[in-house]
């Protein structure tokens, strides 16, 4: 078993759990486009290692070892991903397969080196929270797009990173991290939205919509931390 593989196992993992709780080996499965009955028995052997807690038929989650690890090898990933998208300009489609490729390689001293030239970033580009060198995480409340109501205004603070050719698209909208947005009107019955986007107007699906993730200016429901912020 590589530490590639179980680097990889394990960020899928954090990425799941944060999203809905425990991770369930089906999901886990369709998200690293394995099979589930070896995606099974990679989760017993990392359960061996004190990495998961994992039983047959049940949920999985990370043991805090499982976590630290995790942590670790994300804020490789998207302190390489902030370096090509700022100082390679890297497209913003691009860097998330190329930084896949250097979280597995970089060593404490470059990655620290690295945080450093960057001015210590706290986002990577897509507006993903990066983690400290000592394995927290400061998560702030983000609204989806998709949930402001006509007449709000907001500025864009994340967009998922896990669709290259979503990232194209937004890009060409303009609906990237610090742009913003206004909803000027919505159809009903999840129908399309209709978006300014700094002088351009829009109109984007409702599935384009949750995958942006905004903070409301205006009324503040989305500015403060997360339910205590360091995680």
């Amino acid at each position: 078993m590589s530490s590639e593989a179980i680097e990889d196992y394990l960020k899928t993992i954090y990425e799941l759990q944060s999203e809905d709780g425990k991770v369930s080996t089906s999901v886990l499965a369709t998200r690293l486009g394995l099979a589930p009955p070896s995606v099974t028995g990679m989760l017993k052997k990392l359960a061996a290692q004190g990495f998961v807690h994992h039983r047959p038929y049940q949920r999985t989650a990370l043991t805090e070892a499982g976590r630290r690890r995790a942590l670790d090898v994300i804020r490789r990933h998207r302190l390489a991903e902030t370096f090509l998208a700022q100082m390679l300009q890297l497209p913003l489609d691009a860097v998330h397969a190329e930084a896949h490729k250097w979280e597995h390689v970089l060593s404490t001293q470059v990655v620290e080196r690295l945080d450093a030239l960057l001015g210590h970033p706290t986002v990577d580009p897509h507006g993903t929270p990066i983690p400290t060198r000592d394995g927290k995480i400061v998560l702030y409340r983000r609204t989806p797009l998709v949930e402001l109501a006509a007449g709000q205004s907001a500025v864009v603070a994340e967009v998922s990173d896990h669709d290259a050719l979503l990232l194209r698209y937004l890009d060409q909208l303009g609906l990237l991290p610090k742009a913003r947005v206004m909803v000027l009107a919505r159809e009903p019955f999840d129908g399309p939205i209709s978006l300014q986007v700094g002088e351009q107007e829009h109109v984007v699906g409702s599935e384009v919509a949750r995958q942006v993730f905004v903070r409301d200016v205006q009324s503040g429901l989305a500015d403060s931390p997360d339910g205590g912020g360091i995680s």
